[in-house]
């Protein structure tokens, strides 16, 4: 009886542990993206949009795979307290990379488009919001793999700076857009694939309350951090 309560215990413990795998996997593949979707628009590199986008399906694939791994766990093995809040934070976070795979295939396909025009201003601040996004996602799927909670709070504290350079750059790309009527199409692409990089930041701060809940059974104890909001204040005509 003792050798099939054990078999039982690692046989269980190996399903957990195939389902972490499955996540990091998953966080592995949207990386990628969201660092070819970087490339492709800094370098003007169409292969890597082409790759980015390509890369889209696998994440799909991958999400509804463990939807239907965490499905079998919950009926078969009824599991209570810290495994209950991992199988079921693993749903979530399949969710939230989803989206960001789907938001880097948003990029990717925008810089195609952007790479037609001559753009006569510094894409240096996009180049920077893009790294501290993947920044981010390389921080959180390291936490993912190792329930570090320390790493998921600091990755939830940094979507503010994140927030921040969106505000400014879109405070930026509207005066280009106002100066001259010849930005107004470049500059809405790179509003949008800024607005991308900006929500690409907020599931993976997502993913950092669901590793950090998943871990400790309670939310992070502070208010979300979120950045400068002017950039969203509407603009009243003087009087």
């Amino acid at each position: 009886m003792a050798d099939t309560s054990e078999h039982l215990v690692k046989s269980y413990d190996t399903q957990l542990n195939r389902l972490r795998d499955m996540l990091t996997e998953m966080g592995g593949i949207v990386e990628s993206q969201v660092a070819l979707a970087a490339e492709a628009i800094m370098n003007r590199d169409s292969a890597a949009a082409t790759r980015a986008v390509e890369e889209d399906p696998k994440v799909d694939a991958l999400e509804r795979e463990v939807e239907q791994f965490v499905i079998q766990l919950l009926a078969l093995r009824q599991p209570m307290a810290g495994d209950l809040r991992r199988i079921v934070a693993a749903l979530k976070i399949t969710g939230d990379l989803e989206r960001i795979g789907d938001y880097a295939a948003n990029v990717a396909k925008r810089s195609i488009v952007l790479a037609q025009y001559t753009l006569p201003y510094s894409l240096a601040g996009l180049g920077h919001m893009a790294d501290l996004v993947q920044e981010q996602l390389k921080s959180i799927i390291d936490a993912l793999g190792a329930h570090d909670t320390e790493k998921a709070i600091e990755v939830w504290r940094s979507d503010r700076v994140v927030d921040d350079i969106y505000n400014a750059l879109f405070r930026e790309l509207i005066t280009y857009m106002m100066e001259d009527p010849r930005n107004i199409t470049p500059c809405t692409h790179l509003l949008f694939i800024a607005k991308n990089l900006e929500r690409i930041g907020d599931h993976t701060t997502n993913i950092a309350e669901t590793v950090y809940y998943a871990v400790e059974g309670e939310v992070i104890p502070d208010a979300r951090p979120k950045g400068d909001t002017s950039a969203y204040a509407v603009i009243r005509p003087k009087e």
